[in-house]
């Protein structure tokens, strides 16, 4: 917990549309902080590209490492862009008791058992939140920390056996960052996990496939005294289609759970000139991803028929495909995952993403990645937490995944 609890005070926002990697310097803060652990945990090969991916490697103790395939963990070094992550003071709740918990700095900020039902289920552990000003950084430090410990173990234990070990840590998971440029065939890793995931025993094999689309308007801007006959406003078209969006597009985030897919306008920005909205689009099938497209464009078309003046261009572009196309061709990866949870006295489940990972663009770019839990609750908000427990739990899993790979992965 200690790790966990020096690495959240890093202040590792990523920034959307920042047009370079990392979004943000300070990831890097963090990031050569780890290169320098890493090295002194004995890990070698240990670099930072120039996209602020940090690599290295932990060599294996078996008498024939080349035998067992060299298995990948990931886990990213940036907080979501959605809250504050600047000057995250970490609140220890010890021994809970039960009950809802407020946080101390904004009294309105509370963790209701009712919405987190799991709470039942840590009673006398330590809780860990922030102060209810900022998020927590558990996504994905939580991840960070138990990685750092399972090698801080495995150097402490030469008798635990284990393969070769590939260990990444990335920037900007949270605004799409620069995963495409993962060094796979460098880093050496023939399977990986993330370690991303959310509460005790929560394995994922499955995410939604993903496209992200822009809706761009065009009109004609003039001053506004000598307008008539002139005056195009694309704002007016854009209006109408988000007025039309919510009336023909039942299918949204607030209106879907469990495996319905959804599409999302993410932001709207309005003038005379040019207008755009920019819609993110998720769904488990494939073909539903289509269907969701088309829905698009039938809103799009009944805007275009009330503003014929206005041009209206639609461009969308894949994200991810949903992992499990790909993963179910390796069960091993589960499994061992499922029997590792098990070994730690965690009951393990296999539980679909509602989201994306980059284990879900790295699966699709050739290396399967499925995702593993870290313990953590909440994401992308004030209330998110940990316990102390999630975060031991979820390294002892780690330690059990790397020698259950040594027995079986061959």
């Amino acid at each position: 917990m200690d790790r966990f609890l020096r690495y959240v005070k890093i202040d590792t926002q990523s920034a959307e549309d920042a047009g370079k990697w990392p979004s943000t310097e300070k990831q890097l803060v963090l990031a050569r902080l780890l290169e320098g652990e890493l090295k002194t945990l004995g890990a070698t090969n240990v670099r930072i590209s120039e996209e602020g991916i940090v690599y290295a490697m932990i060599a294996g103790n078996l008498a024939d490492n080349a035998k067992t395939p060299t298995v990948g963990f990931i886990a990213h070094m940036d907080t979501s862009p959605a809250v504050s992550g600047a000057n995250v003071s970490a609140i220890i709740h010890k021994n809970y008791r039960g009950g809802d918990v407020v946080l101390p700095n904004d009294k309105t900020q509370v963790i209701t058992v009712a919405q987190n039902p799991d709470l039942k289920n840590l009673i006398g552990d330590d809780i860990i939140t922030a102060d209810g000003t900022t998020l927590l950084g558990s996504d994905d430090k939580s991840g960070i920390a138990e990685l750092m410990t399972m090698i801080d173990i495995l150097k402490q234990n030469p008798s635990i056996k284990h393969g070769n070990i590939a260990i990444a840590f990335t920037p900007d998971e949270e605004v799409g960052g620069p995963i495409d440029k993962f060094d796979i065939k460098g880093w050496g890793a023939k399977f990986a996990y993330t370690v991303d995931g959310e509460q005790l025993g929560d394995i994922s094999n499955e995410t939604w496939s993903a496209r992200s689309a822009t809706v761009t308007f065009n009109g004609r801007s003039t001053h506004p005294g000598y307008a008539k006959g002139i005056l195009i406003n694309s704002g007016y078209a854009a209006g109408d289609f988000l007025s039309r969006f919510t009336e023909m597009i039942p299918n949204r985030p607030e209106t879907t759970e469990k495996r319905e897919g959804f599409i999302h306008v993410s932001t709207a920005t309005m003038s005379e000139e040019t207008s755009s909205v920019k819609i993110i689009l998720r769904n488990f099938d494939i073909n539903g991803l289509a269907a969701q497209e088309e829905a698009v464009r039938r809103v799009l078309a009944e805007t275009q028929k009330k503003y014929p003046a206005v041009k209206i261009a639609y461009e969308s572009r894949l994200g991810y495909l949903n992992m499990k196309e790909v993963l179910k061709d390796y069960p091993q990866l589960t499994d061992f995952a499922i029997e590792a949870a098990g070994r730690a006295g965690v009951k393990a489940q296999l539980r679909p993403i509602r989201g994306g990972t980059d284990g879900a663009r790295l699966t699709t770019r050739g290396l399967p990645t499925p995702n593993l839990f870290t313990g953590g609750h909440n994401f992308h908000g004030k209330l998110e937490f940990n316990s102390r427990r999630g975060l031991e739990k979820s390294t002892e899993t780690l330690v059990h995944l790397v020698q259950i790979w040594a027995e079986k992965g061959k």
